[in-house]
């Protein structure tokens, strides 16, 4: 035996809604109800006739959630949008297939731990933004969504990036900030040549991935918060880069090529263990935003005081400012040291002969 006609209607109705709504839409919902009991019974009576009432749930719930996900879906700037925010969906229906029309999938807070293998028969996405989720691993299906514009993955608990996201080469965007986990990116990323856009804070990086350095239309990348503990010395191949995140690492000196970065125009790097700053960079004339606060910096060097309270707080303690005064000093410094060198020659026949002027010109050069 299983539940009547209206019983079952009843109980599929409270499952949907929790409690019956109004009157009228009550009796709309049991319309719904009964054309799917048609339905469900029908195929049933093809097979087996004793699965009847789980068929018959199965086929419900799985209604029930189309038209979940259907609510919602919002029209944008011409866009088709699923857009879900801090609700429980830890995994998602096989019926979302119905919508293989949408442009982006925004889905936020909402526990999801898997994307779904059917994700790439969504070839009409343009961005898909899952991040602040609990998704572990990113299917290789996803190499299939060649269209894809953005592909934003922060705030989950991702452990490492396949291969196949190469082969989305519409690629613009990548954000995989906050995982926590991730140490590298296979080269095969470097085939992306229109990704501009790379976060990957807060990770495990030790090094700059290779993968990185061969993408020319790099513009912009965050690689604050890892374990980096050298710039590669190749790091001006990614010539037009022109903002660089690199805070709270480990990093105890730049390379000479750094100066190379013509298009650099903002450089962070606070919070790391640099000692100097290099000379070289005096010449960086494109560079127009620069930190060094919190390093342990050999020199002491103060800012002269400001004459007015706006020039005060527009000053940046450890900018641009801070940099070429640090490197003046520095280069004092050094002349200084190099001078020093010289007094002990002057107490021998032979220090005398090579501090002779033309001799000493020629050590200068």
């Amino acid at each position: 035996m299983f539940l009547s006609s209206v019983q079952l209607m009843v109980y599929l109705a409270s499952r949907y809604n929790k409690c019956l709504p109004s009157k009228k839409a009550t009796v709309s919902l049991f319309q719904k109800v009964e054309r799917i009991v048609i339905i469900a019974y029908i195929h049933c009576c093809t097979t087996d006739s004793s699965s009847f009432p789980c068929r018959l749930l199965l086929v419900w719930e799985e209604r029930a959630a189309l038209a979940k996900l259907k609510e919602k879906v919002i029209h944008e700037d011409g866009r088709a949008i699923l857009r879900i925010e801090e609700e429980e969906w830890k995994t998602l229906p096989s019926c979302l297939l119905k919508l293989v029309h949408l442009q982006e999938w925004q889905l936020h807070r909402t526990n999801l731990q898997k994307i779904p293998q059917f994700i790439g028969r969504f070839h009409n996405l343009v961005v898909l933004d899952l991040s602040r989720n609990s998704i572990e691993s990113v299917p290789k299906e996803i190499g299939q969504l060649t269209g894809l514009q953005e592909l934003l993955l922060s705030y989950n608990r991702i452990k490492s990036v396949p291969k196949e996201i190469s082969n989305c080469v519409s690629l613009e965007r990548l954000e995989l900030a906050v995982n926590r986990s991730i140490s590298d990116l296979p080269p095969q990323l470097s085939d992306l040549k229109k990704l501009s856009h790379i976060d990957l804070c807060m990770n495990q990086f030790t090094t700059i991935p290779s993968a990185l350095l061969n993408m020319p239309n790099l513009e912009w990348l965050d690689m604050g918060g890892n374990k980096l503990r050298e710039l590669p010395d190749a790091i001006d191949r990614m010539e037009n880069l022109h903002t660089l995140w690199l805070q709270r690492n480990e990093i105890n000196s730049l390379p000479e090529t750094i100066a190379n970065m013509k298009n650099l125009s903002t450089l962070v790097l606070s919070n790391n263990k640099l000692k100097d700053i290099p000379a070289c960079m005096k010449d960086m004339r494109n560079l127009r935003f620069v930190n060094f606060r919190d390093n342990p910096l050999e020199l002491e060097v103060m800012l002269p005081p400001c004459e007015n309270t706006e020039e005060e707080e527009q000053q940046e303690m450890f900018g641009i400012e801070f940099m070429h005064m640090y490197i003046q000093e520095s280069l004092k410094k050094k002349g200084m040291d190099f001078l020093l060198t010289l007094i002990p020659l002057a107490y021998s026949e032979e220090g005398k002969d090579k501090l002779d002027k033309r001799k000493l010109g020629y050590v200068y050069k």
